[in-house]
């Protein structure tokens, strides 16, 4: 116990860093993308399997995490995804095909699922119970802040070296990280003779694979009009139903069905999910509405973006600090309140916004984030059994990243349906009867018997129907977080703990 409180605060930077360096990698590839399909000779459609393989290999393989802890130990497991990760990184930077980079970051995702849930659950074990509030909100840095930052570092990265530092600068932090846990991580009790539960794991893999590639693919195949998607969304609805079966009627399934029994616990995974639907999604839209739709160069709009992370660790910082004297389901009720207000505020956003009005709103929404994040993890682990910890965290960090994708993919399509539609309710008024187009000065430059003159009011009809669609994504995602706010109500202050703190499982 001695040894864990003494080395506590370097334990912690070096599962800070892991965390962090994973959530990078979620983003950070992004602002590269249109960089590598030249190097890799790859297609629009064909260089997104960079971002969607690295995603689809985590989502499959996060759930594992409870299990291998459980059959080898946490320290070990943690060590080999660190290193796994790391060497995975630069062999993506190497990468000279697409075939290569698609199985390189495979190899990452599988390594990288076991990073931000052992982070998780190693500070909840290493800080007594009543600073959990302190410990998430350590973690929350990284989890949080990290994606946002990964467009802005990958752009500067990108345009003071080459794309492939995206990867080759999670080397140092992967060896820094490694020997901080060769020498200061403590292991967890294990059992070697723990067996494991291939057909339930089997069913998830299937239907976590098939809900991601349905997702990924949808848009670029016009959805449930494809046979390939409809495959997918059966494949997707049977194995989750068999998996839901086979987990409430075996003996020792994969996932230990006991643990949804904690109130918390389950209204955690429900809230997490929505949270993950507005944290991505939302930035999913504002990088190309900055630089499509503004003309920001990509370091700019990352650096215009940049704020919301700020904002965010600020927050975290001061959520550490009140959790124990305020009821941290006000503090997350004030967090859905402020992200949902933000939204508003970008309804009303336009080609002529501000940078100012960019910065204000994304800091204030980063401060919502915070305030969301840190008491929602602290009150989804505070009441569940310690043993279940491991494979909590892991379930949290998976229902984050479901909603991630949901939202990410359900929003895209939203967008450029809405989109189609305005512009053909715009376009409808593009008659010659029109009075407005015959105004001074604009005759000239969007003049309907010329076909320069239809293209240039043509292009400005898109980006103005852009706009309007960008705006119902915007206020859909308002209405998603104000009608989560009745979870806050839902889950039970957490209580002054009663006899030994979790710290003991560091010991």
């Amino acid at each position: 116990m001695a040894e864990a409180i003494s080395h506590r605060g370097t334990v912690t930077v070096c599962v800070m860093l892991a965390t962090i360096m994973q959530a990078l990698d979620t983003t950070i590839a992004n602002v590269a993308l249109p960089y590598m399909m030249g190097s890799l000779s790859a297609t629009l459609d064909q260089i997104n399997w960079v971002l969607t393989s690295y995603i689809v290999a985590a989502a499959i393989t996060t759930p594992l995490t409870g299990f291998v802890v459980a059959r080898f130990g946490r320290k070990p497991i943690f060590i080999a995804a660190v290193i796994g990760f790391t060497v995975a990184s630069v062999l993506c930077g190497l990468a000279e095909s697409l075939d290569q980079m698609v199985l390189y970051r495979l190899l990452q995702g599988v390594f990288g699922a076991p990073l931000v849930p052992l982070s998780q659950s190693v500070l909840l074990d290493t800080y007594p119970r009543e600073r959990h509030g302190s410990a998430m909100a350590i973690w929350g840095v990284g989890v949080m802040v990290g994606p946002i930052l990964g467009p802005t570092l990958g752009g500067w990265l990108t345009d003071a070296y080459n794309w492939r530092w995206v990867f080759f600068i999670n080397v140092p932090v992967g060896i820094v990280t490694m020997l901080g846990l060769l020498a200061y991580l403590t292991d967890s009790p294990h059992d070697r003779k723990s067996r494991f539960d291939w057909l339930g794991f089997a069913f998830l893999t299937v239907a976590i694979g098939a809900l991601q590639m349905m997702l990924d693919r949808g848009e670029q195949l016009d959805w449930f009009s494809s046979t390939e998607i409809i495959i997918e969304t059966g494949l997707a609805g049977l194995a989750s139903y068999m998996f839901l079966a086979h987990v409430l009627t075996a003996d020792n399934p994969f996932i230990e069905p006991r643990m949804f029994a904690d109130r918390n616990f389950s209204i955690g995974l429900i809230a997490i999910f929505i949270v993950g639907i507005i944290l991505l999604a939302t930035l999913a839209l504002l990088t190309p509405f900055l630089q499509n739709l503004m003309g920001y160069p990509v370091l700019t709009a990352g650096l215009v973006l940049a704020p919301r992370g700020i904002g965010t660790m600020v927050a975290m910082m001061i959520v550490g600090r009140i959790m124990g004297r305020v009821d941290p389901r006000l503090i997350f009720g004030l967090g859905l309140s402020l992200i949902a207000y933000t939204l508003w505020e970008m309804t009303n956003y336009t080609l002529d916004t501000s940078e100012a009005v960019l910065i204000r709103t994304g800091i204030v929404q980063g401060f919502g984030l915070g305030f969301v994040f840190i008491p929602l993890s602290t009150m989804t682990f505070t009441t569940l059994d310690p043993r279940y910890r491991t494979q909590g965290t892991a379930l949290f960090s998976l229902m984050r990243n479901i909603g991630s994708s949901i939202g990410i993919s359900v929003m895209t399509f939203l967008l450029i349906r809405g989109t189609t539609v305005m512009h053909a309710d715009i376009a409808a008024h593009v008659t010659p009867f029109n009075l407005g187009l015959h105004l001074p000065g604009l005759a000239q430059n969007w003049n309907i018997a010329t076909t320069l003159g239809k293209a240039a009011l043509d292009d400005e009809i898109t980006r103005q129907s852009s706009v309007v669609a960008y705006a119902n994504d915007y206020r859909l995602m308002m209405f998603v977080a104000l009608l989560s706010l009745p979870l806050a109500l839902l889950l039970r202050r957490p209580s002054h703990p009663r006899g030994p703190t979790p710290a003991a499982a560091a010991d």
